[in-house]
């Protein structure tokens, strides 16, 4: 038997320090490499305390999982059982090298009240594998991923939980050590009913003692499996996972990156190679669970397009690990492009996305899968100069008439000729800016709701003016197309504007005029307090400066602007607005609203690309507001108002489309 113990020894330091070793060489590689890229991130580590509360509600408190209620709860019993077995398991190791060696005896209260935690919420593993099983075998929905990779470690786990009770089953059968007072008697509320179960006790002493053996080593060599296995699998997310959530960005409003076109030493813009990824980009890669969350809310995912966020996070780690060997060499010039012959990431991957931003939000490790496509954009754009043939006659128009569609840029101000609408040159101290965008200046329906805002705000006796010709195209269609050249000309020219101005709030009636104003101007030098309509027009009913004088019906819906809400966090104030004329009746809900409501199709300059691939993105949410049974459904943004108009169309109903201003424009007086 001392023979025995003494080659367990042994096996068991050498194995330990094989497993552990090839561990952190694999770890200190993914680090290295992570170090190694040429991008810079745009990552301020602040805000501690809060980033420290994080850890306890999106990691310990598993928040974000929970967003789906049965499978968060699976996750969350695999999750904190699988961390309950680990320090029992972490003990017999070492009891494994040092025999002597007994946690019990130093602590016993505190390490028996542990072992009895431990050994319930362990058996919670299997409950929460039975509902995982469930959903892979039965339910099986597509966007999961269904490889070897995942039934691999939903094996080890098992093995690892199994053996785990029946150490501990073992462990009260075994004679107490000589000279130890502690005792598992007790301690192991499952494992004692596994003795009951398999009737372990009725075996001989030397049948418990190989039983606890066979146990161990499977238990012991599972777990070092386990542990080897993790760095090259899709579950390297449980080392990446926590720092990405702890560094994540703590504020919804989000930016896009700023790219310096006038660097005359800069050799490329945006993201044409792996290598120009930023070490954050890296850790996002690294994170990544392949839960499938952001392909099952993508709504070119979900219309056949062939977009998945979750692939494109997959595919960037892929292309990122199979050059690392050139990228920790420094050895650049012989990475490949991303988008190149072969490569999963084509252009209609990277030309398919919205920005509608759903992927990022519902993401439980708050994965930016946005930086990835919109800056390989910018590169294909500004390098590369392919992008698709449509947009070269909308990068035309920005760049001559500032505006996507190409309308002389002097009528900008024609759509309220005779309404007595003052313009900022004459009316420079105006309490209210009221940015128009090119959608309310040019386009016919656009028109309409602008002329209904001029109109209410006219009612509420709110000094307002707007630039008129002096306004120009926000930049949001050119940036997210990643035109970053004619963008920042169109940022710089509107910020110059207002710094002459300097107003005292801007209101918008577009989430996108809203989003890049309110997020991206300070970036060029003009930081103001920008308001969308819908909180506007809320604010001046509570003060009492709007009336209703007819409540519009009942059956009314409402539709998500992803830059309204998504994007900024408004979902409560057009909903409150809607209320507020309706007699208190709330809209009706959509069972895709707030923060999974469904993309109309326009963003990220798709309003001005043509959909060839797929069902479209419209008809989709076309047929779920007609579902809803509503006879109008309100929007909060002129692009939605045409892309749901044009789907319901197609759809030969009757549902009418009309911006929340135009709705408060119909109900006062």
């Amino acid at each position: 038997m001392q023979t025995y113990v003494t080659l367990k020894s042994i096996v068991m330091a050498l194995a330990l320090i094989g497993a552990f070793g090839y561990f952190f060489v694999r770890a200190r590689h993914l680090y290295r490499l992570m170090r190694s890229v040429e991008g810079q991130a745009d990552f301020k580590l602040d805000r501690i305390g809060e980033r420290v509360k994080i850890l306890f509600t999106d990691v310990l408190g598993q928040s974000n999982v929970r967003r789906k209620p049965l499978i968060g709860t699976a996750h969350m019993l695999i999750f904190f059982g699988f961390l309950a077995i680990q320090p029992h398991s972490l003990m017999l190791m070492i009891q494994g090298v040092f025999p002597a060696f007994e946690a019990g005896h130093a602590i016993p209260g505190i390490y028996r009240a542990y072992l009895f935690v431990a050994d319930i919420l362990a058996v919670l593993v299997l409950v929460g594998f039975v509902y995982a099983l469930y959903r892979r075998v039965v339910v099986r929905p597509d966007y999961l991923t269904m490889g070897t990779d995942a039934n691999l470690i939903i094996l080890f786990t098992c093995v690892i939980v199994i053996t785990f009770h029946l150490i501990n089953a073992f462990l009260t059968l075994l004679p107490t050590t000589a000279g130890s007072s502690f005792t598992y008697a007790g301690a192991f509320p499952i494992s004692e009913r596994v003795v009951t179960l398999f009737n372990l006790d009725a075996l001989s002493p030397a049948g418990i003692r190989s039983g606890y053996e066979i146990s161990y080593w499977i238990h012991i060599a599972t777990i070092l499996g386990f542990l080897i296995y993790i760095p090259g699998s899709k579950h390297l997310h449980l080392l990446a996972a926590v720092p990405n959530v702890f560094l994540k960005r703590l504020d919804r409003p989000k930016a896009i990156v700023k790219t310096d076109i006038e660097d005359e030493e800069a050799e490329t813009f945006g993201l044409g190679k792996v290598s120009e990824l930023s070490w954050k980009n890296v850790l996002n890669l690294y994170a990544c669970t392949e839960c499938g969350r952001c392909e099952e809310q993508c709504p070119a995912s979900c219309t056949d397009k062939p977009l998945s966020p979750k692939k494109v996070v997959h595919d960037f780690k892929v292309d990122l690990l199979a050059q690392a060997e050139a990228i920790m060499a420094q050895n650049f010039d012989a990475v490949e492009p991303i988008v190149r012959e072969g490569s999963p990431v084509t252009g209609d991957v990277i030309w398919s996305c919205t920005t509608c931003r759903a992927c990022e939000d519902i993401c439980p490790v708050n994965i930016e899968q946005l930086d990835f496509i919109i800056e390989t954009r910018k590169h294909r754009v500004l390098m590369e100069a392919d992008f698709p043939p449509e947009m070269q006659e909308t990068f035309t128009n920005l760049e001559n008439q500032f505006n996507p569609w190409g309308f002389s840029s002097d009528s900008r101000a024609d759509w309220c000729n005779d309404m007595d609408v003052p313009l900022m040159a004459d009316n420079p101290d105006a309490e209210l800016l009221y940015f128009v965008g090119c959608s309310g200046s040019f386009d016919d329906r656009g028109k309409k709701i602008a002329q209904a805002m001029a109109r209410v705000l006219q009612k509420a006796d709110v000094n307002f003016a707007i630039l008129g010709p002096e306004e120009a195209c926000n930049g949001d269609v050119a940036r997210r197309a990643g035109n970053e050249y004619i963008a920042q000309m169109l940022m710089m020219q509107n910020a110059e504007v207002l710094n002459q101005y300097r107003p005292k709030k801007i209101l918008t009636g577009c989430p996108h005029c809203y989003n890049i104003i309110k997020n991206e101007y300070p970036q060029f030098g003009a930081n103001y307090e920008v308001v969308h309509h819908t909180e506007l027009l809320l604010g001046l009913f509570q003060q009492g400066r709007l009336k209703v004088a007819n409540h519009h019906p009942a059956q009314l819906s409402f539709h998500d602007s992803c830059y309204l809400g998504r994007w900024n966090g408004i979902y409560q104030a057009p909903r409150d607005l809607l209320a507020s004329i309706n007699g208190g009746a709330k809209p009706i809900e959509m069972p895709r609203s707030e923060s999974k409501g469904f993309c109309c199709g326009a963003g990220g300059a798709r309003m001005f690309m043509e959909e060839t691939i797929g069902k479209r993105i419209n008809e989709e949410r076309a047929e779920e507001i007609i579902a809803a049974g509503a006879k109008t459904v309100a929007v909060a943004c002129p692009f939605c108002t045409t892309m749901l108009r044009d789907g319901i169309l197609e759809k030969e109903s009757d549902v009418q489309v009309k911006d929340v201003v135009e709705i408060i424009d119909e109900a006062t007086s």
